[in-house]
Parts: structure tokens; sequence; C-alpha cells
């Protein structure tokens, strides 16, 4: 298959501390909700900095089972469901062989483990569930979501932190433009609000040190860390011409991926942002596209001091005729290896309605940010044809993928 081979997004889906669906989401994005976590927990744990998913049942997720499973797998299954719902396909009657499923995920079924781990602590390892590989290793969402939709072609797990839901979409592309399936089902998911992964990313300063509801505050001069969320998002692609003959959705395409390696520090961005522009410039030439054909941003924006610097100077220089900015985290938290998809859905949403979302709870842009079209307070009606989606990772990963319609 030649490697220009247009691939259509023809289903989506997802589920996030908005709620399930990716219309609840959207509307939160759109009026720039403040969600709240559980009043439960005491101010003094480090996961007061958490965004969940709120509890859902079987009219959710129905299927023997799935409520047992660890909510990296759950969340991974509510969105898929949803995605291949709206794309019209059945697998009940496609040709599994040519379908494939790749799954982005920086943390697997922590809670799972660490929930074994204790157990195992206090009650001995007789105690410990069988269930618990099954149930909580990074590779069982795309092999669960195999078996619930007889998909028997392809089945990548990808890790690549909190960029690994965007990579996944890229494969994904990818192996439709290799010839190798007709049919692709991507999906990003993480569950971490869980005490250890809060604790860890509270000791290394990467958390907010705001207790208030409205913390995380993308490109504000005051911003001082991220507030750690959960869920997951899911596209179904297809090759254009599939797509049409069977009169399938076009919520728009992925027209081009990059991925790059900072190589210089386990965690923090290249101050000067040579990697993630190397992706931004891959990506955009692999779409046969110019800088100056962007129309829209969205950015990774995790509200943390030096991501938000390297990404807004980055921006500037590398779109200096100004594309509108938005950050979805201002709303929903990180979400870790969900985030590149959730936001990569988002993104498809502005395409195709022309509305770009404000940025939640940042009233003005920090003056050192200077040139960052970043809309805030309300959201904008524009008709952008062309968008970039960006997310970046620990071990510095930098994953760029370009939307249009």
């Amino acid at each position: 298959m030649s490697a220009s081979a247009v691939i259509v997004v023809t289903g989506t889906g997802m589920v996030t501390p908005a709620g399930a669906g990716v219309d609840e989401t959207w509307k939160a994005v759109r009026d720039a909700r403040t969600l709240t976590g559980p009043a439960s927990r005491p101010a003094d744990r480090p996961e007061r900095h958490c965004l969940s998913v709120p509890a859902f049942g079987s009219d959710v997720l129905p299927g023997r089972g799935t409520a047992h499973l660890d909510p990296f797998m759950r969340y991974a299954l509510v969105a898929v469901d949803e995605a291949i719902a709206e794309s019209g396909l059945d697998p009940g009657t496609w040709d599994g062989r040519r379908v494939g499923i790749v799954v982005g995920c920086g943390l697997g079924g922590v809670g799972t483990m660490t929930a074994a781990q204790t157990r195992l602590d206090e009650r001995g390892a007789d105690t410990v569930s069988p269930y618990l590989h099954p149930r909580s290793l990074m590779n069982m969402a795309a092999g669960t979501l195999a078996i619930r939709h007889h998909i028997t072609g392809p089945s990548h797990t990808v890790v690549a932190a909190c960029a690994s839901g965007a990579v996944a979409i890229g494969v994904a592309r990818d192996l439709i433009r290799a010839g190798t399936c007709d049919t692709v089902v991507a999906c990003g998911t993480d569950a971490g609000v869980v005490p250890v992964v809060a604790a860890g990313f509270a000791a290394m300063g990467a958390l907010s040190d705001s207790f208030a509801a409205d913390a995380s505050r993308p490109f504000a001069a005051d911003r001082s860390g991220f507030v750690l969320s959960e869920g997951a998002a899911a596209v179904v692609l297809e090759r254009e011409d599939v797509a049409r003959r069977r009169g399938a959705p076009d919520l728009g395409r992925i027209l081009g991926y990059g991925f790059t390696t900072d190589a210089h520090h386990p965690v923090q961005p290249h101050p000067d942002g040579a990697g993630a522009e190397a992706a931004l410039r891959t990506a955009l030439e692999d779409a046969g596209l110019a800088p100056g054909d962007v129309d829209h941003v969205n950015a990774h924006g995790t509200s943390t001091p030096h991501n938000d610097r390297m990404e807004a100077r980055l921006i500037t220089k590398l779109f200096p005729h100004g594309p509108s900015v938005t950050a979805n985290k201002g709303v929903l938290g990180h979400s870790l290896g969900a985030a590149g998809a959730v936001e990569a859905v988002l993104t498809l949403r502005t395409l195709t309605t022309g509305v770009v979302p404000p940025t939640a709870h940042t009233p003005a842009v920090d003056p050192e940010l200077e040139g960052l079209d970043l809309v805030l307070g309300s959201e904008r009606h524009q008709q952008p044809r062309v968008a970039v989606s960006n997310s970046l990772g620990f071990g510095g990963v930098n994953c760029a993928l370009v939307m249009g319609v």
C-alpha cells in the first residue's frame, strides 16, 4: 500500500473524570468545568492532587468478569466499545485477521499489583489471586480487547510514558499504511490514581502544590505542577476507500505522525525543545504540510513550569503565524498514558465542529511566554482545517500527530 494512503477516523470513544462517553468530556472542556476528586481523601495524602473516573456499572461496561479487572483495562474496554459502536463496524462479522489493536499505557495494573502486595504482606502468599497477572499485566488490555471484539490481527502494547496514547494512534496508522491491516483500533489508557503513584510524583515535585480544585493551570504564571488523573480514549482507523464504500462516519484524518527521543534527561524535557521540534517537523513532513498550514494546536500543557515553558516557546517558534492553542489538562488533569489519545479525540472534535475549547483555570498567559495565542475564558469559534496534538513524556519521548478534515 502507498505510504500516502489516507487514513480516516470512523469511531471514537472515551472515559475520563468528566464521565463515560466522548460527549461528556467534550462538554466539560467546552465549559471549562472544574472537576473535583473524591472528597473522602485526607488532605495530607499525596493523592489529594487526583481526579478519578466516576464509578460505573454493567450498564456502561457489560460482560462477564469485567467488574474484577484492573481499572486501566475497564477504561479501555469502555472507550473501545464506544468507538467501535460509532464506527458502525460489527466485530461479529468482520475479518478479524485484517483488524489490529494497539494500546498505549504508561503504568498497567499498578492498583491491582499494589493491592496484591499488601495482601501478600498481611495474609501470606496463599491469599494472592491466581487472576493477579491476567488482571494487571500491561498487555492484557490489548489481549482482553482482542478477545472481546474478535481481533486476530496484530496486537501491540506501546509504552511511551505520557505519550503512549498518541504513539498508539501513530503505530495504528502505520499498520494500515503498511498493508498489514484494513482496520486498527488504537487506545490510550491508564489508571494511576493510586497512592504510591501519587506519592512518587509528589516526591519529585511534579504535582501541583495547590490544594484548590483549579490547581491545573496550563501556561499560567502561577502554575506549579500537574493534577494526576486517569481514563482512556480510543479511535477506530480505516483506509479511506474502505470506509467510504460502507458509508462510515468521517470524523477526521490522521495526516502525519512524528516520534522522537530527547536523549537528554530522565524526566525533564530538553530545554530548547529540540526533540519535540523534531517530532513536529517529522509529523508535518509526513503529512506533506508546512508549519504555516497549521490552524490549531492542542498542547501537551501539563501545568508544570519546565514543560509549559519549553512547549510554549516551541509553538511560537515553529508557528509564528499564531494558530489557536488549547490545553485540555486544565479540566481533565494529566491521565498519563491515556492523555495523548484523549487529546487527539478532542482535537478531532475541534476540527469537525469548529469549536476550540478554552484552557480552564488559566486567567492569563504567563508574560514569559509571550506570543502564545492560548484560548482563554470561553470557547472560540473558527474553522481549522489542520491541527496538531503534542504529547511528551518521561524518558524524553516526544510525539506529534497532525490531523485534518
